[in-house]
């Protein structure tokens, strides 16, 4: 965790939040009227333990799964909760986008929120005056904000939300995933807004499920889990942390965060990372429950994985990194020349890519009963950020007949995170280069 200083805006500390949770309505009536202070309830810790700082300028990302309690931090930090113990400390004018309208009268006009709002953010209707028209240019949603905001789709709202937080001049940027609602030329627009704020000094706190909008924007990333402080650190190791979390790779968490301790991290090629684990790679995948399997098994694909850059076993793999997709195949017959295959689907069945053994003109000898093939496939991940789906196998041809010995069809899902997408399935990795001629130069 990063030490307190007189440089931090936001300093969290040893925060905890903790629920009552009753089985019954009745429960809480009984609790409360116990002259013996029987409890009827069971705690339910939100928050455990919490420590971390912010300090003035940076950009800090917090990223964890579902219920790791992210938006109940933020939360406490705007003074929207109050922690059950712990300290927090804030140095700087907040102006946060938590919830889609939060602090938005649904009655009144886009215009009268505005002046609400920044009046209740601390500004004179004088000062709102003159940020009115940058507002109104941020948001673009034309006449729409004379009308009242429950008329407004999600879009609009979000739209006129974010360019009121950011464009009053905070000197701390909070944001809960309010990005996600807005369409993608509007989500660049609040990115490049972020990152002109930030150079003129704004603190910015996020929580997003956006790993490529992490990696590029925040100079640290928190990560929490189930409520408990796991990681703090550069937003790339933290980023791979988090995919164990996701894979539900707990042992390889729990190595990685006594390597980083330890300051030896990253002191592992990724041929030591394979193999320092034990047992069978697809037990370490998720793997699709749906899948369909299908051959005269006389080869059989007896283990697989998917190794990021790092060698670590994944369904998460970053844009633009190099990755490896494993089989080992096991033989219970003589196959002359046997053709090992992957392909990547898109969600909705379309072969995007792949490949096999023939089309690589790689060298594959006969086997006997009993041998084994390891097969790697190594190749840059170029696809656009998403979801896919992995399917692969082991054929050949006998008699001019193509036939296959095992087919893993949808076998596993792949996640690709990425922090540019283009247009279509694939990135050309264009270079973009740019000459202007002013007029009268």
């Amino acid at each position: 965790m990063s030490v307190e200083s007189n440089k931090n805006v936001i300093s969290v500390n040893n925060i905890t939040k903790i629920y009552k949770l009753y089985d019954k309505p009745i429960d809480r009536l009984k609790e409360s009227l116990s002259l013996s202070h029987k409890s009827f309830h069971r705690d339910f810790y939100a928050l455990n333990g919490i420590s971390f700082h912010v300090e003035k300028g940076q950009t800090v990302g917090i990223i964890g799964t579902n219920g790791s309690g992210k938006s109940t931090i933020l939360k406490i930090i705007t003074g929207v909760l109050t922690p059950t113990t712990g300290e927090l400390k804030v140095n700087g004018v907040i102006s946060a986008l938590l919830e889609l309208g939060g602090g938005f009268n649904m009655d009144y006009t886009g215009i009268e929120n505005i002046y609400m709002n920044g009046t209740m953010m601390g500004f004179s209707r004088k000062d709102m005056d003159e940020k009115l028209q940058d507002i109104l240019d941020f948001a673009d949603i034309g006449d729409f904000v004379y009308q009242p905001v429950k008329t407004y789709s999600s879009g609009m709202f979000v739209r006129l939300a974010f360019a009121l937080a950011i464009n009053v001049e905070p000197e701390i940027l909070i944001v809960d995933e309010a990005l996600s609602v807005g369409d993608v030329f509007f989500q660049a627009k609040c990115y490049r807004r972020m990152e002109e704020i930030r150079q003129n000094g704004t603190t910015i706190l996020m929580v997003t499920h956006d790993m490529g909008a992490i990696i590029k924007y925040c100079d640290r990333v928190v990560v929490l889990n189930k409520g408990n402080f796991i990681a703090e650190g550069e937003s790339g190791k933290m980023v791979d942390l988090y995919k164990k979390i996701l894979a539900n790779q707990m042992d390889d968490l729990g190595e990685d965060l006594e390597e980083i301790r330890e300051g030896t991290l990253n002191d592992f090629s990724g041929e030591q990372a394979a193999q320092r684990h034990e047992g069978l790679m697809k037990d370490r995948l998720t793997i699709n429950p749906a899948r369909t399997e299908y051959g005269d098994k006389r080869a059989e694909i007896v283990d697989f994985g998917l190794l990021d850059a790092k060698g670590n076993v994944t369904n998460l793999l970053l844009k633009g990194e190099r990755f490896t997709i494993k089989e080992r195949i096991h033989f219970s017959t003589e196959i002359e020349t046997p053709i090992f295959t992957y392909t990547i689907k898109d969600k909705r069945g379309a072969d995007l890519t792949g490949t096999n053994t023939m089309y690589e003109t790689s060298d594959v000898k006969s086997v006997k009963k009993g041998d084994e093939y390891e097969v790697e496939f190594n190749q840059k991940m170029t696809l656009q950020g998403g979801e896919y789906l992995l399917s692969m196998s082991c054929t050949g041809f006998e008699n001019g007949e193509h036939v296959v010995y095992h087919r893993l069809y949808d076998i596993a899902s792949i996640t690709v995170i990425s922090n540019k997408n283009t247009v279509g399935v694939y990135d050309m990795e264009s270079k973009v280069s740019l000459k202007l001629s002013r007029a009268g130069e």
